[in-house]
């Protein structure tokens, strides 16, 4: 059905669940370490994969982690918080529980300010933030879609079973309307935002550091009583958070105008076709026969505890928005480029680095979204921030031309190094010794005598085509500018 059609007919409710995976050296229940792109079930410990005998042991930093999201959340801090038994059997949870939390979480009753694009302020209520233990990872060979239906085979990789999670848990969220697609975007951008500035979490949805599961129900204008909802998982964009709520709406309104019902399962997204498919039947809380966790004890910070990290906090992430496009210069449309591209957090880190915030903004949103784009990944995923600072002051330096920086830019991204250390290795600085320059501009203009007499003649632009010449020569690594200094040095004799 047609979105606006959609609106016309029915009110969207909206639901979240973001995963963030925390930053801690360890895993949440034992000293395995917590990394990312080790060899397959190199990285595990007897708890992760439900040996006999084994028992968890909390993770300090991952409480401390938790207590800070939460604040940054505007949540109340349990005096007391207790693990529990989610119970279901996964292939990638070798325990056949994950460790959770359930009626008594580390954080609750909270709301984060969400800007949309326009600059319209947008609260969404969070109904608690709980600590749990992410499960593993599964490979489904052969089939055409990558997942287990036609698959030949499937692997299991525990590395990530055990790592530290954060689970961020809305109330319904009503009252969007036709922004429902993009607050789902902006929400979930808030969120990678919250956590990058507390240093929790990288929070890099290409690598499941972030993911959101994305609940949609209608109900008709005037209806009280909430849908049936669904929730499509683990979306791993911002982009793609918008396009799936978007069409949720579609299709579930398709349903209910044809007198049809909604099913509450799970859905998955397809980023080729911008649909989504059933998933499996969507369990209550009930069927996963919760109980409290035998083997750990009540997490209970102490008030002294929770006040040092809230003094800790960062600022939030919509004044902090506010108050880099006053100190940046940025017009609005600018800014707004920047914020939708989802690169505030780089910009912002390059310009601490060092760098001019327009030349930041220059490099992150040109080249390296160019880049980004032709390999299907995040900007963010693709170079430091420092290295693109650095980048930058050699250009602004003189040691490198914008063409040689793109060249560096690349090899930078393909591994080679730092940036100074791309340029001494392949041999990219600028040349600037003067002797060098004019040997190369006698050499063209032997090619093309009549030059001189043109540019003395008055056509100055006649210069062009030495200068031309002398940087095909020399690979680019000329400074045009002093180039041309030296031609018309020659012309005046």
């Amino acid at each position: 059905m047609d979105f606006d059609r959609a609106l016309e007919l029915f009110e969207p409710v909206l639901g979240f669940e973001v995963h963030v995976e925390l930053s801690t050296r360890t895993k949440m229940f034992l000293e395995a370490p917590n990394v990312f792109g080790a060899e397959p079930n190199t990285a595990i410990a007897p708890v992760d994969v439900g040996l006999p005998g084994s028992l968890p042991v909390v993770n300090e930093q991952a409480v401390r982690y938790s207590i800070s999201l939460g604040l940054a959340l505007g949540c109340s801090i349990a005096e007391s918080s207790r693990f529990a038994r989610k119970n279901y059997f996964y292939p990638d949870l070798a325990k056949n529980y994950q460790i959770s939390q359930y009626d008594e979480p580390i954080a609750f009753d909270g709301e984060v300010e969400v800007e949309l694009e326009d600059g319209r302020l947008f609260t969404v209520p969070i109904e608690r933030a709980h600590m749990e233990e992410d499960a593993g990872k599964l490979t489904h060979v052969g089939g055409a879609t990558g997942r287990i239906h036609g698959a030949e085979f499937s692997l299991v990789d525990y590395n990530r079973a055990g790592v530290p999670l954060v689970e961020i848990v809305t109330r319904p969220i009503v009252g969007a309307g036709r922004d429902a697609p993009e607050l789902a975007r902006a929400y979930v951008a808030t969120i990678r935002d919250i956590v990058r500035a507390l240093g929790v979490s990288e929070a890099r949805m290409e690598r499941g550091n972030l993911r959101c599961d994305a609940n949609v129900s209608l109900r008709p204008h005037g209806q009280r009583e909430l849908g049936t909802r669904t929730e499509t998982k683990n979306v791993n964009s911002f982009r793609s958070v918008e396009r799936a709520v978007r069409y949720e709406i579609q299709r579930q309104a398709a349903i209910l105008a044809d007198g049809g019902t909604i099913v509450q399962e799970t859905r998955h997204w397809h980023e080729d076709t911008g649909t989504t498919s059933p998933g499996r039947p969507k369990s209550d809380a009930d069927d996963y026969r919760y109980f409290p966790e035998p083997d750990l004890v009540p997490v209970v910070p102490s008030r002294a505890l929770v006040e040092e990290l809230r003094a800790a906090l960062p600022e939030a992430p919509a004044a902090m928005r506010r108050r880099l496009k006053a100190e940046w210069g940025f017009t609005d449309a600018e800014f707004r480029d920047v914020v939708n591209a989802g690169l505030l957090s780089e910009i912002a880190e390059t310009v601490r680095e060092g760098a001019a915030p327009f030349q930041a903004r220059k490099w992150w949103t040109g080249e390296i979204a160019r880049i980004a784009n032709a390999r299907e990944v995040e900007p963010g995923s693709l170079v430091a921030p420092q290295h693109v600072s650095e980048l930058i002051a050699l250009v602004e330096s003189g040691e490198l031309t914008d063409r040689l920086a793109r060249q560096v830019l690349e090899a930078v991204i393909d591994g080679e190094g730092a940036p100074h250390e791309v340029v001494e290795s392949r041999g990219l600085a600028v040349v600037s010794d003067d002797g060098a320059l004019l040997a190369a501009i006698d050499e063209a203009l032997a090619a093309q005598p009549d030059v001189l007499d043109k540019i003395r003649d008055g056509k100055v632009q006649a210069a062009g085509a030495i200068i031309g010449a002398v940087m095909k020569a020399m690979g680019g690594s000329a400074d045009a500018a002093r180039v041309r200094e030296l031609v018309l040095e020659r012309a005046r004799g």
